[in-house]
């Protein structure tokens, strides 16, 4: 493995990094350990800036990542953005357009626009991208795609996924009052592009922002972007063309997801696959009684725990004609085909996706995919470049649309246009005016 900053001379790589706590703290070091050097850190929060400046001491420290891409400017090659959704779109789609390559934490957008937006920009730019949805680097993921495409379970019309997620607050009202702003923390820059609000200790930063509309994408776009990955990638389920809440107690007084929900996608025929249905469920709704039945007799145990007030649990079935394929990941890593009996002396089919040959765990291998794509060392470049990963997160926040309109409302979606023909009140939520000074 190659030591942090070891080669940055040699090979010219420098990394600014924007959002250095949380995930962004790997997402950083891991950079680093591809031989970059890290010559810029970003995050609003000072004590967390601090903590990461000890590691890269010799990295220039900002709290408002306009001032460190305008200062650093042709110092840096790539940049990180780990940031709550929101501020996904204006730092990176700024990077882009400065052409340095682009590393971001998924999902790749607070709104649907931003991820179209992002997607042309980085195909104009030439750069090389890729999300944080560090699954697809697993071979596991890969193995399944293969599977699926090769027929082996036949014909896909249903796939049902379902999530442990929210684990922080949804369904709740903003609170009322204000509390003092914290002498280290740039509460202007957190907001960033959406609207200014008040600073409430333990609501917003640093974690429960997922929850709140203006910030987050609820738990549908906060493991979306992991979970159907895997049968998103196989089975092209790109543009649905509608996306309904089948049980959606709907978006709380404006300000929070709810605190479940279920949710049915659309897909036409496309590329000679038939028609599919995607089934979304969160907050420890869960696919019908039918569809569990099908599951291996050890994880059928576990639902029945969740059922009885135990852990939620996590999974993706897809349903084809010949067998399914059951994925208990959320990274999509691992795979089971169904019945297991029938499958018992199943062969592998011939690999069609590369591997990635760096060995290590499957969020450095992301990274060492991406950094070796900037290099130029690594010809497949990255797989979950902002191509796939726009049209992946378009996909997915097409189903936080549903939550805005009423329960059993199917949505009609024109994906090319970015547009619900018949119901247009949902288009207000496409996109959103970013506040002033803040625009990419």
């Amino acid at each position: 493995m190659v030591s942090r900053g070891e080669d940055s001379a040699l090979q010219g790589l420098a990394a600014a990094c924007v959002g250095v706590g949380g995930k962004g703290g790997s997402d950083t070091s891991h950079i680093g350990d591809q031989g970059v050097a890290i010559v810029g850190l970003c995050d609003v929060d000072g004590g967390t800036l601090t903590k990461k400046g000890r590691e890269f001491p010799d990295a220039k420290q900002y709290n408002d990542f306009r001032e460190m891409l305008d200062q650093l400017g042709d110092k840096v090659d790539i940049v990180t953005v780990s940031t709550p959704d929101h501020t996904h779109a204006s730092a990176a789609l700024r990077a882009m357009k400065m052409k340095k390559h682009v590393y971001c934490q998924k999902p790749m957008t607070w709104s649907i626009r931003e991820a179209r937006m992002m997607r042309e920009t980085a195909e104009e730019m030439g750069v090389v991208t890729q999300m944080g949805n560090q699954g697809t680097a697993e071979d596991g993921l890969r193995e399944s795609v293969e599977i699926i495409q090769s027929g082996a379970i036949g014909d896909v019309a249903e796939v049902h996924i379902w999530s442990n997620r929210p684990i922080w607050p949804q369904g709740k009202g903003r609170p009322s009052g204000e509390d003092p702003i914290p002498e280290d923390l740039n509460w202007d820059a957190w907001i960033g592009p959406a609207p200014m609000r008040p600073f409430k200790k333990g609501e917003y930063h640093s974690f429960n922002w997922r929850g709140w509309v203006d910030f987050g994408t609820g738990a549908l776009g906060d493991m979306a972007c992991h979970t159907t990955n895997m049968p998103v990638m196989a089975l092209k389920l790109w543009d649905p063309i509608a996306v309904t809440a089948v049980k959606n107690p709907g978006i709380f007084e404006g300000e929070t997801y709810p605190a479940s929900s279920s949710l049915m996608f659309e897909f036409p025929e496309r590329e000679g696959l038939p028609a599919c249905k995607f089934y979304w469920y969160d907050g420890g709704e869960l696919p019908p009684e039918d569809v569990l039945a099908q599951l291996p007799k050890s994880f059928q145990r576990r639902i029945a725990a969740q059922k009885e007030g135990g852990g939620k649990t996590s999974g993706s079935l897809v349903l084809g004609s010949k067998g399914a394929l059951f994925s208990p990941d959320d990274y999509g890593a691992r795979h089971v085909l169904l019945p297991e009996t029938d499958f018992a002396d199943y062969k592998m089919p011939a690999q069609t996706l590369p591997r990635i040959p760096f060995k290590a765990g499957g969020d450095e291998r992301h990274k060492w995919e991406f950094v070796s794509s900037c290099k130029g060392e690594y010809e497949p470049g990255t797989m979950s470049n902002f191509s796939y990963a726009g049209r992946l997160t378009e996909t997915i926040l097409a189903g936080n649309l549903a939550m805005r309109s009423e329960e059993g409302k199917r949505i009609e979606w024109n994906a090319k246009e970015l547009m619900s023909p018949n119901v247009p009140e949902v288009n207000q939520f496409v996109q959103r005016e970013y506040r002033d000074g803040w625009e990419a």
